[in-house]
C-alpha cells in the first residue's frame, strides 16, 4: 500500500449532515486525500445491508460544516461498495467509517452501520477501520476520535492489514489529556435491555417500536467495552470469517446420515 498521501474514502451511518463525519473529513484531510461519499439520512443500525431491488443515486451534498461531498440514497455499506465499484475513479487505499454517535461494542457490530461498511471495505480488499464515539450527548466533541483515526491510517499506510481483517475503534467521551492511552481489546458482550412497545394507530390496528433502556456491557478485562469504560481508546481487529474452527472437529463426529 501507498505510504504517502493515501486515498481515503470516508462514510458513516449517522448521515452525511452528522457532527462525527465532518470531524472526520476535516482530521483526515491533514494526512491524506479524502472521498466522503455518505448516506443522505441516518442508517443507524441497518446492519451490513447491501440494496439489490432498486437503483442507487449518488449527487453531490454538504457536510455540517459546508464542503462539497458525494451522497448517496443508499446505506452506509452501499456508499463503500459504490465507492470501490467505480463512483470513486482514483484508487482506494483506506476506508474510515465515522465518527459514529454512540459506542460499536460486542455484538453491536453485527447491527452497526458503522462497522459494516468498514466490513465492505475490507470484503474490497481495502484496509478498513470503523471509530465510534462513547457518547449520545448532544454536542459532544469528536475531534480527538477524528484525529486518533488519522493517525491509525498513517498506521495502517505502514503496516497494513491481513486480508478479511477491519480494526473497530472506541474512544471513550474524554478530552485528549484524560485518554489513559490505546489498547489492543476483543470483542465483548453486550447487554441488551430490548422491549416491546404497542400503539394503536386511529383506526385501532397495532404498531410496534422496539423501545427500552440503553445497552450496557459486562465489564471484563481486556474488552472493548471495559477498556474504554475505563478511559483507553479500544482498537479491536475483527474478522470476516465467522467460522466457530474450535466445533469442526465435534460435529464432523455428529451422525447425520439419517437425513434424507
Amino acid at each position: 500500500m501507498k505510504t504517502e498521501s493515501p486515498h481515503v474514502l470516508v462514510t458513516n451511518d449517522d448521515g452525511v449532515s452528522a457532527p462525527g463525519i465532518a470531524a472526520l473529513a476535516a482530521a483526515l484531510g491533514k494526512v491524506a486525500r479524502v472521498t466522503v461519499l455518505a448516506p443522505d439520512r441516518n442508517w443507524s443500525a441497518s446492519g451490513h445491508k447491501k440494496t439489490m431491488h432498486r437503483p442507487l443515486r449518488v449527487r453531490e451534498g454538504r457536510l455540517s460544516t459546508g464542503e462539497t461531498v458525494l451522497v448517496t440514497d443508499g446505506a452506509p455499506s452501499d456508499a463503500i461498495a459504490l465507492g470501490l465499484l467505480g463512483v470513486v475513479t482514483d484508487p482506494i487505499d483506506v476506508v474510515v467509517s465515522g465518527v459514529n454517535r454512540g459506542g460499536n461494542f460486542g455484538h453491536d457490530v453485527t447491527y452497526s452501520g458503522t462497522v459494516t461498511a468498514a466490513m465492505e471495505g475490507a470484503i474490497g480488499g481495502i484496509p478498513s477501520l470503523a471509530v465510534s464515539l462513547d457518547t449520545y450527548e448532544a454536542g459532544a466533541d469528536y475531534a480527538v476520535a477524528a484525529e486518533f483515526a488519522a493517525y491509525m491510517v498513517g498506521v495502517l499506510a505502514r503496516e497494513g492489514l491481513p486480508e478479511g481483517v477491519v480494526l473497530n475503534i472506541n474512544v471513550p467521551n474524554l478530552p485528549r489529556d484524560q485518554i489513559k492511552g490505546v489498547r489492543i481489546t476483543r470483542q465483548g458482550q453486550r447487554v441488551y435491555r430490548d422491549a416491546l412497545v404497542v400503539r394503536e394507530d386511529p383506526s385501532g390496528v397495532p404498531y410496534y417500536w422496539i423501545g427500552g433502556d440503553p445497552p450496557t456491557g459486562v465489564m471484563t478485562e481486556g474488552t472493548d467495552f471495559a477498556t474504554t469504560a475505563q478511559g483507553y481508546i479500544s482498537v479491536t481487529p475483527l474478522q470476516l470469517d465467522f467460522t466457530a474452527y474450535d466445533l469442526l472437529p465435534a460435529l464432523a463426529g455428529w451422525s447425520l446420515d439419517g437425513w434424507g
